[in-house]
C-alpha cells in the first residue's frame, strides 16, 4: 500500500503533513464474515445453553452418553453428556446437560428416574421405550432452593407434574398386600392411590401416604374413616355365608377403601396431610368409637381348644371387646396346667346403656380406682367370664361375660393389675361331665347279671306258652265248642220271635270272638313273648291285621 500527501502548498514555516489511505483486498472479506457468523453462533449456544446437572442412580441401566434423552411430559429438555462411577465406586453419576428452558428443573425437590418397562401394582407402563428406547423421566419441584445434585428414584413417582388433589397419611400395624400404586376407593370408584409407605420411628406400625385425586379429595372429611380393601372379606354368621371384595384390582393387588359414618353431623373437609387410622375391615372401621380400653385378666382350669388371639368378648350377647393373649400356665401347688386369657374391653360400645350407668353411679370413667371397684361390686353379684363355642363347624370359641348369681363366692384382690375376672366352666364341659357322670352310673350297673335273668325268663316264659298253647288252649276251646252246641240246641227249642232266643243268639257271637281272641293272643305270644315285659308296642298293627292265626 501507498500514501502520499496532496494538501496544496504549504504555508512558510509549517512542516508538511502526510496523510495515509488504506485499501482492503476483497480477499479478506470471507474469512472475516465467516469468523464473524462462528462468533456469533458460539455467544447465542452460550447464551442458550442451560445448566448442568448431576443426578446419582444405583445402576447405569438404560443410560448411554449423548444419546439418551431427558424428558418432561414427553418433550426433550435435556441430554445425558456423560455416564461414570461415582467416587465410591458403588453408584453411577449420570452428567446432565439441561436446555436454557429447562432451568427451572435445578430446584431442589424436583425429581429424575429411568423410564423403562415395568409392570406393579399400578398397571403397566413405559411400553414406548420397548421401541425408542429408556429415557431420563422428570417432575419440575416447587421449591426456591437450587441444585445442581440429585438423587435419581427407582422408580417413577405415582403423582406427577402437579396434578391437582390431596395427599393424606394412614396409620395401620403393617403394610399388608399394599403397595405404591394400590387404588383408593370411594363407593367402589377408584379416586387415588398410594404413593408412598415407610415404618414409624420406632418400628411398630406403618405410615402409609396416599393421594386423593381432585375433585374427589371433598370427600374425604374430618370423621372418614379407611379400612384395608384388599383380598376377600369371607363372612360365616347368622346371616348365612357372605363374601365381600371392592374389585379384582383390590384382590390382586390391594387397595383401600374410605366413606364417612352415615350419621356425621358438622363434618369438616379434611384438610391436606391430615391423619387417619387405617382400620382391618369396613365393619370395623364404620362401628361407632371403641373409647377408652380396659385390660383384663382371665384364668381357666380347662382346655380351650378353638380360642385364638381376636376372638370377640361378649357382654350380655353384645361384643364389646377381643382377646389379646391367650398363654398357657403352670400351678404348682395343684401341679395343672391352666390357661391365661387376656382380653380389652371397650365400655363405650354399651352405648346407652353405658352413657345410664354413668349416669346412675356418678362415675367416672378416667378415675382408675373407681372403675376397678365398679368391676368389684358386678363380680360380687355374679360377673363371670366363660369360654363358650361361637361356630360348630370350626369349633372357634369366644369369651362370654354374664352374670351368674348363684355362682360361687370368690375372694376379689382390687390391686390386680390387670384386673382378674373370675371363670366358670364353658357349658360344653358342664355338659360333658354330666354326660360323664351318666355313663359312669350305667357302667356301675350289673347289666351283664341283668341281661342274663332275662334271657332265663324269656326262656321259661317261652316254655310256658308252649305249655299253654298245647294243654290249656285246646281245652278252653273245646270247652268254648261244647257250649256253643248246647246252646243252639237250646236255640232250636226256642220260639224263633222269643226274647230268650235273641239273647241266647248274642251270648253265641260273644263266644265266637273270644275263641277268636284267645287263637290270636296265643299266636302273637308265640311270636313275641318279651311283649309280656315291654307291652304291646304303640306302632304294632292290631292284630286282626297281622295275618291269620298259626295253627
Amino acid at each position: 500500500m501507498k500514501s502520499q500527501a496532496t494538501d496544496g502548498p504549504h504555508a512558510p514555516g509549517q512542516a508538511a503533513i502526510k496523510t495515509r489511505r488504506f485499501s482492503i483486498s476483497l480477499v479478506w472479506i470471507v474469512p472475516i464474515v465467516a469468523v464473524l457468523v462462528g462468533i456469533s453462533l458460539v455467544v447465542h449456544s452460550w447464551l442458550q445453553e442451560g445448566p448442568t446437572i448431576t443426578i446419582t442412580f444405583k445402576t447405569g441401566s438404560g443410560l448411554v452418553a449423548n444419546k439418551t434423552e431427558v424428558k418432561y411430559r414427553n418433550v426433550v429438555i435435556g441430554r445425558v453428556s456423560e455416564v461414570k462411577l461415582s467416587g465410591d465406586q458403588k453408584r453411577v453419576d449420570a452428567t446432565i446437560q439441561l436446555d436454557k428452558q429447562a432451568e427451572s428443573f435445578t430446584r431442589a425437590d424436583s425429581q429424575f428416574w429411568v423410564v423403562r418397562p415395568r409392570i406393579g401394582a399400578g398397571g403397566v407402563s413405559g411400553i414406548d421405550t420397548l421401541l425408542s428406547g429408556d429415557y431420563i423421566g422428570a417432575d419440575i419441584g416447587q421449591a426456591d432452593a437450587r441444585s445442581k445434585h440429585f438423587t435419581g428414584l427407582e422408580n417413577p413417582p405415582p403423582i406427577t407434574y402437579g396434578e391437582p388433589g390431596k395427599r393424606f397419611m394412614l396409620h395401620t400395624q403393617d403394610l399388608g398386600s399394599l403397595d405404591i400404586g394400590s387404588p383408593v376407593y370411594y363407593r367402589k370408584i377408584p379416586v387415588g392411590q398410594v404413593v408412598a409407605y415407610a415404618l414409624d420411628a420406632d418400628g411398630k406400625g406403618v405410615n402409609i401416604e396416599i393421594f386423593v385425586h381432585a375433585p374427589n379429595d371433598a370427600y374425604v372429611t374430618e370423621n372418614t374413616r379407611f379400612w384395608n380393601a384388599s383380598g376377600i372379606d369371607v363372612n360365616v354368621g347368622a346371616n348365612g355365608f357372605a363374601v365381600k371384595t371392592e374389585s379384582l384390582s383390590a384382590l390382586l393387588v390391594g387397595g383401600i377403601a374410605f366413606r364417612a359414618p352415615e350419621y356425621s353431623p358438622n363434618d369438616q373437609v379434611a384438610a391436606e396431610d391430615n391423619a387417619f387410622d387405617l382400620f382391618e375391615d369396613e365393619h370395623t372401621a364404620l362401628a361407632p368409637p371403641n373409647g377408652k380400653a380396659q385390660y383384663l385378666s382371665l384364668r381357666f382350669d380347662q382346655a380351650l381348644r378353638g380360642l385364638k388371639v381376636d376372638a370377640p368378648v361378649e357382654f350380655l350377647g353384645i361384643e364389646i371387646g377381643r382377646v389379646v393373649a391367650v398363654n398357657l400356665d403352670f400351678d404348682v401347688k395343684n401341679r395343672s396346667f391352666p390357661v391365661n386369657v387376656g382380653i380389652v374391653i371397650y365400655p363405650q360400645r354399651l352405648g346407652k346403656a353405658h352413657l345410664k350407668l354413668l349416669e346412675a353411679l356418678k362415675h367416672d370413667p378416667n378415675d382408675e380406682a373407681a372403675s376397678v371397684r365398679l368391676i368389684g361390686s358386678f363380680i360380687e353379684n355374679g360377673l363371670r367370664a366363660q369360654a363358650r363355642n361361637g361356630n360348630l363347624l370350626t369349633g372357634q370359641l369366644y369369651i362370654a361375660l354374664d352374670f351368674y348369681p348363684k355362682a360361687e363366692k370368690v375372694a376379689f384382690d382390687p390391686t390386680a393389675r390387670p384386673v382378674v375376672i373370675p371363670t366358670i366352666p364353658g357349658s360344653l364341659e358342664q355338659l360333658q361331665e354330666k354326660l360323664e357322670n351318666m355313663v359312669n352310673k350305667i357302667n356301675q350297673l350289673p347289666i351283664e347279671r341283668i341281661a342274663g335273668n332275662l334271657d332265663s325268663n324269656l326262656v321259661e316264659l317261652r316254655k310256658g306258652l308252649a305249655q299253654f298253647n298245647a294243654k290249656t288252649l285246646p281245652g278252653v276251646q273245646t270247652t268254648l265248642s261244647d257250649v256253643s252246641k248246647t246252646l243252639q240246641s237250646a236255640s232250636s227249642t226256642l220260639a224263633e220271635d222269643s226274647p230268650q232266643r235273641e239273647q241266647l243268639s248274642q251270648t253265641l257271637d260273644e263266644l265266637g270272638r273270644m275263641s277268636r281272641s284267645l287263637r290270636e293272643l296265643s299266636d302273637y305270644m308265640g311270636r313275641h313273648p318279651e311283649s309280656l315285659i315291654r307291652g304291646r308296642p304303640d306302632n304294632a298293627p292290631p292284630m286282626d291285621l297281622q295275618g291269620p292265626p298259626r295253627n
